[in-house]
Order: C-alpha cells, then sequence, then structure tokens
C-alpha cells in the first residue's frame, strides 16, 4: 500500500479551526505518514501554523511544519526552529516562500538551498527536510536546466526528499525524476496531487502558481459551466487516474494537497483502495 501525507493551511478564525479539526478526524481513516501545515509568506501565518501543528500532534499523527525563508533572518530561524523542536516536530518542509504583497526585498536568505544548509548547521539531522520540486519547471526559473540544478542544490545542501508542486501530466513526474536520479540525487521524489473540485478556484491557483492544466481538461472543465456535480465527478475520475498512473510507475508516496476539505480526498483514495470509506463529494 503506498503511504500518503496530507497537507494543510492553517485556520484563521476558532469556527476554521474547529472545522479542520473535523477534517482531519475524517481524514485520518487513511493513516498518513505525515500532516504538514503551511507557513505565511514572510512568516505571517507562523502562530497559526504552530498552533495547527500542536493541534496534530496532540492528535497522535506526526506533524512537519512548512519553514520558508523568505525576509527571515538566522535569529529568526534559529528561534523558529527552537520553538519545533521544544514541540517535538521532527519533520520540515523547507521552502524560500513567496514575498507579501507590498513586501520589499529583504532577509539573509537568498534560496531554499540557504535555508536547507541553515538548519543542518545550526540542528544536524535532528529534522527530516523536504523540499519542493516542480516537474513543470518553477515559474521563475531562467530555464529546466537551471531550475534542476536548483533542485539538486537543495539535495546536495541537506534535503531527504522532496514533494513536488502539483501536476496532472505522470510524464512530467517521471521525466524529471529520471533527470535528478541522472544527476546523482537519490533522494525519494513525492508527487504533489491536488484533487479537483472547483474549476474557477483550480484555475486561479494554477495561474499563481505555474502549474499546467492539459488543455482538454481545461476545456471539459469549461463545458461543465456552473455544474459542480460533474465537474467534482470528472475531476474525481482525472486525479484517480493520475494516481493510478504515478503508483504503477513506481511513485514512492502521494501528498495530497487537501485544502482543508476531506471529501475528495476520502473519495480518490477509495478508489485506489488506500480506505474502506467513500464519501460523496
Amino acid at each position: 500500500m503506498i503511504p500518503i501525507s496530507l497537507e494543510f493551511f492553517p485556520p484563521k478564525t476558532a469556527e476554521g479551526a474547529e472545522k479542520l479539526r473535523l477534517v482531519r478526524q475524517a481524514l485520518y481513516a487513511l493513516q498518513p505518514e505525515f500532516c504538514s501545515v503551511t507557513f505565511g509568506a514572510g512568516g505571517s501565518t507562523q502562530e497559526g501554523t504552530f498552533a495547527t501543528v500542536r493541534a496534530i500532534l496532540a492528535e497522535n499523527v506526526t506533524a512537519a511544519s512548512h519553514i520558508s525563508c523568505v525576509g527571515a533572518t538566522r535569529e529568526t530561524v534559529r528561534a523558529q526552529l527552537a520553538t519545533l523542536r521544544e514541540m517535538g516536530v521532527g519533520r520540515l518542509v523547507a521552502l524560500r516562500g513567496d514575498l507579501p504583497s507590498g513586501y520589499g526585498l529583504g532577509g539573509e536568505f537568498q534560496y531554499a538551498s540557504d535555508l536547507v544548509a541553515f538548519i543542518r548547521t545550526e540542528t544536524g539531522s535532528q529534522f527530516r527536510i523536504e523540499v519542493a520540486a516542480y516537474p513543470e519547471v518553477h515559474p521563475q526559473a531562467r530555464s529546466p536546466a537551471t531550475d534542476l540544478q536548483a533542485f539538486a542544490t537543495k539535495v546536495r545542501a541537506g534535503a531527504n526528499s522532496a514533494i513536488t508542486q502539483y501536476f496532472y501530466s505522470a510524464a512530467a513526474y517521471f521525466r524529471f525524476v529520471e533527470e535528478a536520479a541522472a544527476l546523482g540525487l537519490q533522494v525519494p521524489v513525492v508527487p504533489g496531487i491536488m484533487p479537483i473540485t472547483s474549476s474557477t478556484q483550480l484555475m486561479r491557483f494554477s495561474d499563481a502558481c505555474g502549474a499546467e492544466i492539459p488543455r482538454w481538461i481545461r476545456l471539459r472543465l469549461q463545458s461543465f459551466g456552473d455544474d459542480t456535480q460533474s465537474i467534482k465527478d470528472f475531476g474525481l475520475d482525472v486525479v484517480t487516474r493520475l494516481c493510478e498512473e504515478l503508483r504503477a510507475g513506481g511513485a514512492p508516496a502521494l501528498h495530497f494537497y487537501t485544502m482543508n476539505q476531506s471529501a475528495a480526498t476520502l473519495a480518490i483514495c477509495a478508489r485506489l483502495g488506500l480506505t474502506g470509506i467513500l464519501q460523496k463529494t
């Protein structure tokens, strides 16, 4: 059975926190290897991130905290690492992060590889470090070759494994894995999976992060108009098939971007035979 992990973002209200608690309880039926919690630009959601990580740990589930370095100093990162160690966190997702609107350049780290190297210098092997990978090339990369080299630098700085940006082309993932292996990079590269439940949401996210939506998927989604059930049914078919291809091709695990919802991830995993629970989306 292929391992899975789940990603959440920190809620902004007490009501949102309670809703996320119920979502987590439903998703724990999947027995995730770990649950990660995102970290806002410039550390803007640090308090919410740590609160959500604490809640997951209190539920006896392994939690991984995102940590970003844009705009950060060595002192601020050192303090965050100390807090996470005290909480009992042993896994990090180390990212450069995005600058918040109106935030000027600054901080003492330029790239995620700098952050990874700093964490290793400060803490040795106390943390398992995940980094990001981009099978369809980072939107700010000068070329596919420079993007692959940037990934290699992160791995050589001390990353244990990688989680990819979401994608809908298994071929892009397998090509990236092959190219990374050709450079001698032996870390597991876990595909990031984004369930499709809303056409407008998917288009907005993909435009922002550079993830490619194949033309045939885009056109089918557009053809459904406001028929949300057809969009969800189609999305379930597409993403389940993608996961089947990835599993058959040897992907080491699946990492689900849950968007703090449970139904779509549970339905996909039920189709994959990873749970006996099948919920309508």
